[in-house]
C-alpha cells in the first residue's frame, strides 16, 4: 500500500467587521480573518497538507489569490476541489491532525461541528479528523489577537 504524509500551515491577519470562518463554519466573533477567500485557516492548512502529500504543489498554485473567481470563495469549495485532485491520483484520506492557534474566541466549543463538516468533505469518519485549539499565551501577533494560524498533517493512501 502506498502511504504518504503531508503537512500544511496557514496564517491570516485579523480585523474587525469581518466574519470569522474556521473549519467550514462561521464562529461568532467581533473579528475575522482577512483574505482573498473566506480566509478559513484550518481548511487552507488541510488543503496544503493534502496537496503536499499527493505531490500536487500548494493551495496558491491551484487557487491563486490574484484570480477574481476565488474572491470571497467558501473554502469548503476549495477543499472539495482538492479532494477531487487527490482522488484523481488514486488517493484517499486516512486521517487529519490539526491545530488552530487563536487567542479569542475559544474554538473548543465549535470543534465537533468542524469535525462533522470536514469529515463530510474528506469522505471519512469524524473520528479521522482531529482538531486541537490553543492560544499563543499572549505572545507575538497571535497572542495579541492580531492573527490566526493553523497547522495540519494528513495521512493518505493509494487505493
Amino acid at each position: 500500500m502506498n502511504i504518504r504524509i503531508g503537512y500544511g500551515v496557514d496564517v491570516h491577519r485579523l480585523a474587525p467587521g469581518i466574519p470569522l470562518v474556521v473549519g467550514g463554519i462561521e464562529i461568532p466573533s467581533d473579528i475575522g480573518a482577512v483574505g482573498h477567500s473566506d480566509a478559513d485557516v484550518l481548511l487552507h492548512a488541510i488543503c496544503d497538507a493534502l496537496l503536499g502529500a499527493a505531490n500536487l504543489r500548494d493551495i496558491g498554485y491551484h487557487f491563486s489569490d490574484t484570480d477574481q473567481k476565488f474572491k470571497g470563495i467558501d473554502s469548503k469549495i476549495l477543499l472539495a476541489e482538492v479532494m477531487k485532485l487527490i482522488e484523481a491520483k488514486g488517493y484517499s484520506v486516512i486521517n487529519i491532525d490539526s491545530t488552530i492557534i487563536l487567542e479569542t474566541p475559544k474554538m473548543n466549543p465549535h470543534i465537533p461541528e468542524m469535525q462533522k463538516v470536514i469529515a463530510g468533505l474528506l469522505k471519512v469518519d469524524e473520528d479521522a479528523v482531529s482538531i486541537k485549539a490553543t492560544t499563543h499565551e499572549k505572545v507575538d501577533s497571535f497572542g495579541e489577537g492580531k492573527a490566526i494560524k493553523s497547522y495540519a498533517a494528513c495521512l493518505i493512501h493509494k487505493s
